[in-house]
This record gives C-alpha cells, structure tokens and sequence, in this order.
C-alpha cells in the first residue's frame, strides 16, 4: 500500500514538473501566445493534464492538474490569509484521503442507484451486508431503513466521510460503520458485497472477492466491472449517471 501512495504522489508530482516544462518550451517557441499570468496557467494545467493521461492517472486527476495552478494564483490574487490554505488542505485530505491512500476517489450514489441495490439485497434475502468505501452513506443509510434486520458493516478510511456516515447512520442499529481499508476487512461473512470504486483496483479486487467471499455470495460492482469476470446479470439504472451494476455469483 506505502508503494502505491508513493507511485500515485510521484506520478501527480512528475505530471506538474512536465507540465511546467512544456509551458516553458512553448513559451520559448511561441512567445506571441503567451499573455499575462493567465495564459501561462492555463497552458500549464493543459500540459499537466495530457502529461497525467500519458502516465496512466485516473481521469478525476485531470481535473485536479487543470486547476491547482488557477486556484493557487486565485487565492493570491484574493490574498487569503495564510490559515486558510492549511485548513483548506486539511478538508480535501479528509474528504479524498482515497484518492491518494489507494486511487479510490469519493463517489456519490444516486436514489436511483440505492433503490436498485435495496431491491437486490431484497431478493437475495441478504442477512449480512458489507459497502466497500461506503462515502457519506448514500447506500447504507436507505438499505437500513428499508431492511432493518439486516447486519450492514460500512467500510470507509477517509475520516470526514466516515465522521458523516456515522452521524447518519446513529440511529440505525444495524450499521457497523468501519473507520478502516476495506483490503484488511475479511469478506467470507457476508452474503452480499456492494463495491463503487475505480478501474484501478479492479483487478486487485477481484482477487480478494474470489479469495474470500464464499460460494453462492453475490458481489456487486457498480460501474466499474472487474476485468475478465463474466457477470451473472447486468443492471442498467436510468439515473444521471446512467449507472450501471455488474452482479457476479461467486462459485
């Protein structure tokens, strides 16, 4: 895990140092393009972005690569005192601590989404449940309220996410809320496993689901499938998102 952090920060690192690079060549190539601040940030962030594809990041880094420089001269600009900047730092890390601890990033599940889920855990007649990286609860909270019987373990590392699903879920009994990786969780209790993560931990994943969850379980990946499993069923949610759930009967 310490060498995924460490590959994932120098990747960001090393996107931002060639982005930087590029600006200044094309600015040395083309200085006609380049006036005031602004362009030079705004090239930069595209350069930092295409760099961030090349070397493999999930696509939510982009985002990120296009607007550190802007927000960073914004809040200059703004001359925002110094506090803020530290508090600033603290809130996203509490928020995305994912991100960066394993590329998981936070996603939020629609209505839509938990209706579909609630209904499959229905179905399945599940007396033990498990969320892996359950976010602010968009899925335990209604599943509880709708199957107050059932056992529901929510696992999330990044703290203020947790701190949110713990508060919704404090009158919810059957909730275990989990302030911990779901890698060290131990899958073979339960009946159903329902996963929003990212392609890059699929197939690490999928290894873990396969090893430990027991025969007859269902593990649900929503959006994401896992690479060269073949689904039992493939849910199709008319939301937003279009979301869509990938059902995988563990033999």
């Amino acid at each position: 895990m310490l060498k995924q952090r460490l590959a994932t920060l120098c990747k960001a690192i090393t996107a931002q140092v060639l982005g930087l690079a590029l600006t200044a060549m094309l600015a040395g190539l083309l200085p006609a393009l380049f006036h005031g601040i602004w362009s030079w940030v705004l090239v930069q962030g595209l350069a930092a972005a295409l760099s961030a594809c090349i070397l493999r990041q999930p696509a939510w880094w982009m985002l990120i690569h296009l607007l550190f420089w802007p927000a960073v001269i914004a809040m200059l600009i703004l001359h925002l005192p110094t506090w803020l900047y530290l508090a600033m730092l603290l809130l996203l890390t509490l928020i995305f601590w994912g991100t960066v601890n394993g590329e998981v990033p936070l996603f939020l599940s629609s209505t839509a989404a938990a209706n579909a889920l609630a209904a499959i855990v229905e179905r399945e007649n599940t007396r033990r449940f498990a969320e892996l990286g359950a976010g602010v609860g968009s899925m335990v909270v209604p599943l509880a309220q709708r199957r107050p019987m059932m056992a529901i373990d929510a696992f999330e590392h990044a703290p203020l996410p947790w701190l949110i699903t713990r508060w919704r879920c404090r009158k919810r009994p059957n909730v275990n809320t989990r302030i911990t990786s779901f890698w060290s969780g131990e899958l073979s209790r339960y009946d159903t496993v329902f996963a929003f993560l990212s392609p890059a931990v699929m197939p690490k994943l999928g290894e873990k689901i396969s090893r430990e969850m027991r025969p007859g379980s269902l593990f649900i990946s929503s959006s994401f499938p896992v690479p060269d499993w073949r689904p039992e069923s493939v849910i199709r949610i008319d939301d937003r998102r279009k979301t869509t759930f990938f059902c995988y009967r563990i033999k």
